[in-house]
């Protein structure tokens, strides 16, 4: 074997007495798990979470029992019906995944200080002293393992992985599911990742195991070899080299979590029922609504709306939509509505807007925090009008738009997504109302 070229480099150097420095700790089916949890009836059968009730949607979570039979994420309701006649589908509930992250949040912090939620069903914790000899830190699993089946509920699972970096032990998580309690060592490496096809890996999609093909590397040996500069190259961004130094072990800190988004929005392939330019339009509407909610709950403003609609495949010379249009930031779905009816409509005056549609998105972006926005003086401003009282503004998220936005979140919140909207609701509606879940989604902490 060749000398590693790297193995003076000072980040590399581990620590023989204290070899493991992070517990990551991934949920198993979570969302499924959940509604188990919920209901007894649904233990031990196939479960699948759906976006809302109807056909024109995928599952977006699978149980364990599901998976077994075949079932996966993003598996179209029509399909699973049919690999699993039996399957139990249930809506998803955006809320009480929630309150369960906060449950289970709070079981791991009776054991020890999580340092990060990376998701809505992933955490980690920085390991110190004892538990960083893999004694320690089995022990340690173990027993947040036996915390979370009994002070949240026994349906609730999870891989957990140890390791010098917190990039490894979230890979440990991979090794073995469900229930996987996997111990990455210095010494362990490179030989117990050589198996593991680089798709695999956290992080590294199509379009980078692509890039990472036209450069030479195509497994882990090659990605372990590669190097600091060279996997900066590939990647275009020192995110190269913090991934290269954490497969290795190196605790590189991660950057801090982005105080705001720097966008929101929706999108959705149309059911063929929904894709002539009408019912395309409630659609984007719909999608502009749940977009705002969601820009609100974060307590931000946009000041960009962009709306994109791509034509069906019949039409190979129609032309693709993709606008954006400027406004003073706002929280407020009016003016948000506004913006989307006018790129809308100038659109479909042009000679090439096609008759059928298969996929509308909107994108809420130039995100800015509300409290901020509110504290600096706007130069441009219209004053007060006579009389010193205040001018609504329905473009700045002010009276009397925020007053509607915050009742309609109200409402939301007590009936259900698409129990009130703005104007015309699109047909079979229930299909895009649901809660749209992203699992990469951080719930805020309570306290």
């Amino acid at each position: 074997m060749q000398p590693d070229p790297h193995a003076d480099d000072p980040l590399l150097q581990p620590d023989p007495q204290a070899p493991l420095r992070w517990l990551f700790l991934d949920l198993n089916s979570y969302f499924a798990s959940v509604e188990q949890q919920e209901d007894p009836a649904l233990r031990g059968r196939p479960v699948g979470v759906v976006p809302s009730e109807g056909e024109n949607t995928s599952l977006i979570a699978v149980s364990l029992e599901g998976k077994r039979l075949g079932l996966r994420t993003g598996t179209p309701v029509h399909e699973a019906r049919r690999l699993c006649p039996g399957i139990a589908l249930r809506p998803a509930r955006h809320a009480l995944y929630v309150a369960y992250h906060q449950r289970v949040l709070a079981a791991i912090e009776h054991h020890a200080p999580v340092s990060r939620a990376w998701s809505v069903d992933e955490f980690s914790v920085r390991l110190a002293g004892a538990q960083r000899l893999p004694a320690g830190a089995m022990a340690l699993a173990r027993a947040i393992r036996a915390g979370i089946a009994e002070d949240v509920g026994a349906c609730l699972r999870c891989s957990i992985g140890l390791a010098p970096s917190w990039r490894l032990a979230k890979l440990a998580t991979e090794l073995e599911k469900p229930d996987g309690l996997v111990a990455l060592l210095p010494q362990d490496l490179p030989a117990r990742l050589l198996s593991i096809g680089l798709r695999e890996f956290p992080g590294i999609g199509e379009r980078l195991a692509a890039r990472l093909a036209r450069s030479g590397v195509t497994d882990v040996r090659g990605l372990w070899e590669m190097g600091p500069k060279r996997a900066r190259a590939v990647w275009n961004s020192v995110e190269g080299e913090r991934f290269w130094y954490g497969l290795r072990g190196a605790d590189i800190p991660e950057p801090p979590l982005p105080a705001q988004p720097g966008s929101l929005g929706h999108a959705r392939v149309l059911p063929p029922e929904l894709r002539d330019p009408e019912g395309a339009r409630h659609v984007a509407r719909l999608l502009a609504q749940k977009a705002t909610a969601r820009l609100r709950a974060a307590g931000c403003l946009a000041g960009l709306v962009v709306l994109e609609a791509r034509p069906g495949r019949s039409e190979p010379v129609a032309e693709t939509l993709h606008a954006a249009l400027k406004l003073r930031p706002t929280d407020d779905e009016r003016a948000v509505l506004e913006a989307v009816e006018a790129m809308w409509r100038a659109w479909l005056t042009r000679p090439a807007a096609p008759r059928r549609l298969r996929h509308v998105s909107v994108t809420l972006a130039e995100i800015v925090s509300a409290r901020e926005h509110a504290a600096a003086p706007d130069l441009f401003a219209a004053g007060p009008p006579a009389g010193g009282e205040e001018a609504p503004d329905s473009a700045t998220g002010s009276a009397p738009g925020s007053a509607l936005g915050a009742a309609l979140d109200r409402v939301h919140q007590r009936f259900g997504r698409g129990s009130l909207t703005i104007g015309a609701a699109p047909r079979d509606w229930e299909s895009y109302a649901g809660e749209k879940i992203a699992f990469s989604r951080v719930p805020m902490r309570k306290g």
